[in-house]
């Protein structure tokens, strides 16, 4: 009994971790150059990466160590612009990215520069970028009031009566809403079948330093160290090096397919390893394999809902993936603001973020953390505050 809880909760950990934000998935590898046939490919492999990371490790710690596509990597994706040398330098930062996981789970030193990174600046960068996704849904409702009023109003609904099911419910409706414009007339079946798209990888330093680096450290702060946090709030201890050299070395083979990142699942963990996964904690692993498998049978699905996010009304996918991203702006802002001691400077980083702006090819989202750190140098004299006592 404990061993079939266990399997059905690792089916909806990835059912719901795939459903409820490969939209996010797909508008930021959109946003940085990638083809409709190039963001398949990549959801395609970062689905099946982290289904065999979540299996192997799994088994392997008898733990329920689940993987997971960085959702706030895509996130910062979908806020960037094209690379001047187009997708492909956008895929040698996803390289970057990848080596600098790799080497973070190998040299202890670079994880602990990583860990000294105020968690306020890096929380207030991650809902700067959030915000300007998280407004899609209302700006498209005055466009589009027809497709997108009934995605939010399921949205909402199912806030009430089952939260965990609410974005993918959203979506769909989303395709409900899809289907009744008519637009899938003219989808190619061809285009259905799962198919993966090389891009050799150039580098470009503008970039790498634009996406490559906010990739990285957004991936780090917010899904590898908070994923541990998790696992151990539950009694296990995670395998963080070795996960790490293997969500960054799978990161790095994969990118030229459009695998931008993979890590360790942060609030989707708490779904296999804790108490919906059964009683007996020591069968929780059983979930982990669970969820592995399943996002293994589900990434072949990856043409086809990109095919039918294509075909979708303006502003519908765009519509989703802000909704999916409401409560982990809602955590990543409560965090960044909720420290006395860093308030202003994560305020600084958020606004910073939120701005798109761009400097010598730079976008904001680096340009948010170099502002919040100088700011807490030039008022405090050092990285690190203090919490201010004001009468």
């Amino acid at each position: 009994m404990s061993d079939s809880q266990a399997v059905v909760a690792g089916v909806v950990t990835s059912v719901v971790g795939f459903t409820s934000s490969f939209a996010v998935v797909l508008t930021g590898l959109t946003a940085v150059g990638a083809s409709p046939s190039d963001a398949a490919s990549g959801l395609l492999v970062v689905s099946l990466t982290m289904g065999v990371g979540s299996l192997a490790f799994s088994w392997r710690t008898r733990q329920p160590v689940t993987m997971a596509w960085s959702t706030p990597g895509a996130a910062l994706l979908a806020g960037a612009t094209v690379p001047d040398g187009g997708y492909a330098d956008a895929v040698g930062a996803f390289l970057v990215a990848g080596l600098l996981y790799a080497l973070t789970g190998l040299v202890r030193p670079l994880g602990d520069w990583v860990a000294r990174i105020p968690m306020p600046l890096a929380n207030a960068m991650l809902a700067g970028v959030l915000l300007v996704l998280c407004v899609e849904p209302f700006r498209a409702l005055t466009d589009e009031p027809a497709a997108i009023a009934p995605v939010l109003v399921t949205w909402l609904l199912l806030l009430r009566l089952a939260r965990r099911w609410a974005v993918p419910g959203a979506f769909a409706a989303a395709v409900v809403v899809i289907v009744v414009s008519g637009s899938l007339g003219d989808v190619d079946r061809g285009a259905l079948a799962p198919t993966l798209t090389w891009t050799s990888p150039t580098f470009d330093l503008v970039t790498v330093v634009a996406i490559g680096v906010p990739l990285y450290l957004v991936t780090m702060t917010s899904q590898n160290i908070p994923g541990v946090a998790v696992l151990a709030s539950f009694g296990y201890r995670a395998p963080l090096s070795p996960a790490l050299v293997y969500a960054g070395g799978a990161t790095a083979v994969t990118a030229p397919l459009g695998g931008y990142s993979i890590n360790l699942a942060a609030i989707s963990a708490a779904l296999a390893a804790g108490p919906s996964a059964g009683e007996d904690e020591s069968r929780r692993w059983v979930a982990g394999v669970s969820a592995g498998v399943t996002y293994l049978l589900l990434g072949p699905l990856a043409a086809l809902v990109t095919t039918v996010s294509a075909a979708a009304p303006a502003g519908v996918v765009a519509s989703v993936a802000g909704l999916a991203l409401l409560g982990t702006f809602a955590s990543a802002a409560s965090s960044a603001l909720g420290d006395d001691g860093y308030r202003e400077a994560a305020a600084v980083t958020f606004v910073v973020a939120a701005s798109g702006l761009t400097i010598a090819g730079v976008g904001a989202a680096f340009w948010a953390l170099v502002a919040g750190g100088v700011f807490l140098v030039v008022v405090r004299g050092r990285l690190s505050a203090t919490p201010s006592h004001r009468s």
